[in-house]
């Protein structure tokens, strides 16, 4: 077998399998060119075409450490869907979210490495490719950003918290707040809905088709990514996809938050946190919701 380690095996072996092992290490997944680790949780019960959901870490977290903050263990349980937790050790543990190379499709950043992760469940675990979501906090909801720009065409749907537009720290000399150019986490990178959009389709030139579905959460008192970056998003969603704000609901998905819709809700929501600061808090039953992994 090329490329063979022990945990690769294991993985493999599993894979082949009806009775799974809860939390795996997983080594040889594919082309891999900025070194990031993986961890995934797979139920004891896998649906014979599972869904999969890619959870992306904050600022100088781990995937195990957001393992612990997301959680989604019991509803893959109940749902047969596998959660997959990675790490990168770049850039104070930041994803990158600024490289030409991250910002391309299969460009040999980190976000090629986290495309190619979903690939393997596809292909290795029969894993349903119209059912691949991602979700993250701060640089997690950065990159789920990004990955909705770069691959539209494998992550149907986001949710993320507390994030900026794909595309804000392009250019920058790196993605954490050691090294970032500061005017995109301070709110001061503004442009039209058009002009992010065009940052979007540049992504990812060779795709023509609609972009995937996002709910994107920010609290009105985080000082360390602006609340203008919620807007921002919400302003790039919109135009790429060609969606117009409809109206705000009160106290929902809790109490204190608004929720608003574009369109008819299906494709673009925000949720804005009333005096909430950085990071707002997992909402799980609303990413199991959103991605419609309830049971």
């Amino acid at each position: 077998m090329r490329g063979f380690t022990l945990t690769g095996t294991v993985a493999w072996l599993l894979s082949c399998s009806t009775s799974y092992a809860k939390w795996v290490t997983i080594s040889d997944w594919g082309e891999n060119p900025t070194h990031l680790d993986m961890n995934a949780y797979i139920p004891k019960t896998l649906e014979p075409s599972p869904a999969v959901l890619l959870a992306l870490h904050f600022c100088g977290g781990t995937g195990a450490l957001y393992h612990q903050v997301a959680n989604f263990d019991a509803y893959a349980e109940a749902k047969g869907f596998i959660a997959v937790y990675p790490t990168t050790r770049m850039d104070n543990n930041c994803w990158d979210v600024a490289s030409n190379k991250s910002l391309t499709v299969d460009g040999g950043g980190d976000s090629t490495g986290l495309a190619n992760m979903m690939r393997y469940f596809i292909k290795q675990y029969n894993a349903d490719p119209m059912r691949i979501y991602v979700q993250g906090s701060s640089s997690g909801c950065m990159m789920t950003n990004v990955l909705l720009a770069t691959y539209p065409d494998l992550f149907m749907a986001g949710s993320c918290y507390s994030g900026v537009p794909a595309g804000c720290l392009a250019g920058s000399p790196g993605s954490s707040p050691q090294t970032a150019d500061s005017r995109c986490a301070t709110g001061q990178n503004i442009k039209t809905g058009e002009e992010w959009a065009k940052m979007v389709r540049a992504m990812n030139p060779r795709w023509n088709g609609g972009y995937p579905r996002l709910q994107t959460f920010h609290g009105t008192a985080d000082e360390f990514v602006s609340y203008r970056n919620f807007g921002e998003q919400l302003k790039e969603w919109s135009a790429i996809q060609g969606v117009e704000f409809t109206k705000n609901v009160t106290d929902t998905p809790q109490g204190g938050y608004t929720q608003m819709i574009y369109g008819d809700g299906g494709y673009l929501v925000g949720i804005s946190a009333h005096n909430v600061g950085h990071v707002v808090p997992v909402n799980r039953e609303a990413d199991i919701m959103w991605f419609n992994l309830g049971v």
